[in-house]
């Protein structure tokens, strides 16, 4: 394991940020990870290491074939974001604004700015990736799995610190937040309005981030709001595959383009769909609008109940494994002029 304030992206020093610092999980703390040269900041929440029951036991009504069977996952600590990643958050990286804001206001670029801006930026959007539901505080939608895993590695360049997006053990294991039960409330749907965005009170678009109560880690809108991108490969057998004594941090690497995996449910999505365990499959339709030939790398335009949230595991890998988790999938993701 390498020392955690050092990284693959020349390996500079990060952000002193209060509270970001620790060596073992006693030490973990709530932070806010500032994103430079804007007022704007991640909030990370932490989440000690464990071992859980990930899917659906069979009597769970609404289940899916592809939730069970249930079996014992552990999982490392990592940090969360408490929130989805919001459309001003992600702007900085998709739109540039970091790069923008430092060259009207004459800043110097750190070593930091300088890893950051060797990493690949999306190509400026064909339409309006909102499609006027809101920008700013609201969840950044539409982008594929791809510009996901970018902005993670953007980040960790930017900060100094390692993000990536969730594994789908990751996320589960955070949105149930020790419980067992359909939803990380319990098992009666009629509390969901407090806890979620769904088709019953979202009016069919999203909402801004954190407004709902949180789980009991203090996680918000891991049921609803949009759905989330997770690292692995979807696959409807993934669960009877494994071991049933228990597996430590799985993941399917991605080797095809679809489906992958995205978890939580959305805002036009029932209360069912919201359920800790649901899984639900990316799929070449959430590019039926793409104009483009070949269609882009960057945007899913038919996926408006889409986005994601980072991590930030405790122990961070060597940097080959830093960057497998940003960019080991198949098949290679290039813009056309690459």
């Amino acid at each position: 394991m390498m020392c955690m304030s050092l990284l693959a992206h020349g390996q500079v020093a990060p952000l002193e940020v209060e509270n970001a610092v620790a060596l073992i999980e006693s030490e973990m703390k709530f932070y806010a990870e500032p994103l430079e040269h804007t007022d704007l900041v991640i909030e990370m929440i932490p989440v000690t290491g464990g071992t859980f029951l990930m899917g659906s036991s069979e009597t769970e009504s609404s289940r899916n074939a592809d939730e069970g069977p249930a079996h014992p996952v552990t999982v490392d600590a990592f940090w969360m974001g408490k929130c989805e990643i919001t459309w001003e958050q992600y702007d900085v990286w998709g739109e540039n604004m970091d790069i923008i804001r430092r060259r009207i206001f004459g800043r110097t670029a750190t070593p930091r700015d300088e890893g950051a801006d060797a990493v690949t930026r999306p190509t400026p959007p064909y339409t309006d990736m909102s499609f006027g539901m809101g920008k700013q505080k609201y969840p950044a939608i539409c982008m594929t799995q791809h510009a996901a895993r970018k902005y993670c590695e953007w980040l960790s360049a930017k900060t100094g610190r390692y993000y990536r997006l969730p594994t789908e053990a990751e996320w589960e294991y955070a949105c149930r937040a020790g419980t067992t039960t359909a939803w990380s409330f319990g098992d009666d749907d009629s509390l969901i309005d407090d806890y979620a965005w769904y088709e019953d009170n979202s009016d069919y678009t999203y909402q801004i981030v954190g407004q709902k109560k949180p789980n009991a880690w203090g996680l918000h809108d891991m049921h609803g709001n949009v759905a989330e991108w997770v690292l692995d490969q979807y696959s409807a057998d993934t669960y009877s595959r494994r071991e049933k004594s228990g597996t430590t941090n799985p993941l399917v690497i991605p080797v095809t383009l679809y489906p992958r995996v995205v978890r939580g449910g959305c805002y036009d999505d029932s209360a069912a769909k919201l359920r800790s365990a649901v899984r639900t499959a990316s799929s070449s339709e959430w590019k039926e609008q793409d104009p483009q030939i070949p269609r882009s790398i960057w945007y899913h335009t038919d996926a408006l109940g889409v986005g994601f949230r980072v991590v930030r595991p405790l122990n961070v890998p060597p940097p080959d494994e830093q960057n497998d988790f940003w960019n080991k999938s198949d098949p290679v993701q290039l813009d056309p002029e690459e």
